[in-house]
């Protein structure tokens, strides 16, 4: 399975978790796609054009405030099970959640069916300072990837007919050429810098303004720059095949 078919979508209002989602993915063997939204609406947008193996979805995505004190649970609990589900139909969903929100969803057992069916894994958020629920949430990203992995692998013996001719076929596939190169290793920081451009524009109200045009133009040179490094690696990719 090739990089660009590993993709994680992190759905988070919450910059210090959605970053270290994106660190932990990162500083691991494992190469990723990792688009990132703010809000269910981005996250909407990016599933136009990706679609993830695993869905990283914090509640914050649903409720900015969540975590502080707030009524009215059971409608909360409802909006959340709500977009659980519609992300749930793309790609499997590790959710990070408050205990409170926690609670309503157990006592009203909306989502057991994808539980059940391994649609969903819930995360409980630790309280104050504790982080626990990041190295769980992303523990729980990996054994998915793992399953995708074997479930590839499964499809090529079946393919190929044999174990053996499946190793071999993947023993000489070919290195990847210079445009898939330049594409992941440009394109995954890129990725990165425009997500929390963007995940710090969610909360332009709370910037000043001048701190909102220098997130803008960051973002729309990311923009560009991922456009320019598509075109020169389809040209580099045209040339290559005209050429062989």
């Amino acid at each position: 399975m090739t990089p660009w078919e590993r993709v994680v979508l992190l759905v988070s209002a919450d910059s210090e978790l959605a970053q270290q989602w994106m660190e932990g993915l990162m500083s691991g063997d494992g190469l990723y796609q990792l688009p990132m939204a703010a809000n269910l609406a981005q996250a909407r947008h990016r599933l136009w054009r990706v679609t993830p193996l695993v869905i990283l979805l914090d509640e914050t995505a649903v409720y900015p405030d969540a975590g502080r004190v707030r009524a009215g649970g059971q409608a909360e609990s409802g909006s959340l099970e709500l977009a659980v589900r519609e992300l749930a139909t793309v790609a499997p969903v590790v959710l990070v959640c408050a205990p409170e929100s926690l609670g309503h969803l157990d006592q009203r057992g909306d989502l057991a069916v994808l539980v059940r069916d391994g649609r969903l894994d819930v995360v409980q958020r630790a309280a104050g300072a504790g982080r626990g629920h990041v190295a769980l949430s992303l523990s729980l990203v990996e054994r998915r990837l793992a399953a995708a992995e074997g479930r590839a692998a499964a499809r090529d013996v079946a393919q190929t007919g044999s174990p053996v001719l499946a190793a071999a076929a993947a023993a000489v596939e070919p290195p990847p050429d210079f445009g898939e190169v330049l594409r992941h290793e440009v394109n995954n920081p890129l990725t990165g810098i425009l997500g929390n451009a963007e995940l710090l524009l969610a909360r332009r109200d709370r910037l000043p303004a001048t701190a909102v045009q220098r997130l803008q133009v960051i973002a729309d040179l990311a923009v560009r720059l991922r456009e320019t490094v598509r075109r020169l690696s389809n040209a580099w990719e045209e040339r290559h095949a005209r050429s062989a």
